[in-house]
């Protein structure tokens, strides 16, 4: 048996071993992980950028993947405690953005300012327990290639987003979308669609 079953099928080691990881109520991972664990654990790109205010909550038991020339800015915070988050190259995330695994984003995705993407939820069903005391889940979010998604807007758990999708600023974006379009509102709606062969973006009607 490995270590990490044999971790895993105790509890009392499972106990020991996030309490060496994970400093009491603060939910982010010791100094010595980041400095140690993770720069070997976790990979990035060549010419790859991580602004220094940026919020790692990078833990080693899940992966987290910044492909070559992509960027991360000041104030956004990641976090793979849960699942992983990969992202590929030349992408840019912007400002205060949150990302929270399971992510999957590809190349050449943008995303504006105060965006959260967050593959967690926290269950609430059972009204003798707070939320916070909760079992948490998780569904994978997958955004394609060439997205755009637009300053102040939400991403929920499970959600695809298609290729060369543009998400509108203040989004909320809560079923999957398809590739070439364009979604606006709370929930998104597509407004815009991309027909091949006129090669023309057309309004879709309500």
């Amino acid at each position: 048996m490995s270590l990490s079953s044999l971790i895993q099928s105790n509890d009392s080691l499972k106990k020991v071993a996030r309490w060496a990881l994970i400093s009491p109520n603060q939910y982010r991972p010791r100094l010595w992980v980041r400095l140690f664990l993770n720069p070997f654990k976790h990979s990035r790109g060549k010419g790859s950028i991580i602004r220094w205010r940026t919020k790692m909550d990078l833990f080693p038991y899940k992966n987290f993947e910044l492909g070559s020339y992509s960027v991360i800015e000041d104030f956004t915070t990641i976090n793979n405690g849960v699942g992983d988050v990969l992202i590929g190259s030349r992408s840019f995330i912007g400002v205060s953005n949150v990302i929270i695994g399971p992510v999957e984003i590809a190349d050449h995705v943008m995303t504006a300012q105060n965006v959260v993407i967050s593959g967690m939820n926290h269950s609430y069903e059972d009204i003798e327990i707070p939320p916070t005391m909760q079992k948490v889940s998780t569904s994978k979010i997958r955004i394609a290639e060439n997205v755009w998604v637009g300053a102040n807007s939400v991403i929920t758990a499970g959600v695809s987003i298609g290729r060369h999708t543009i998400i509108g600023a203040g989004s909320i974006v809560t079923k999957d979308l398809p590739a070439y379009c364009v979604a606006v509102g709370n929930p998104a709606r597509i407004v815009k669609q991309y027909n091949p062969d006129t090669k023309v973006w057309e309004k879709v009607n309500p």
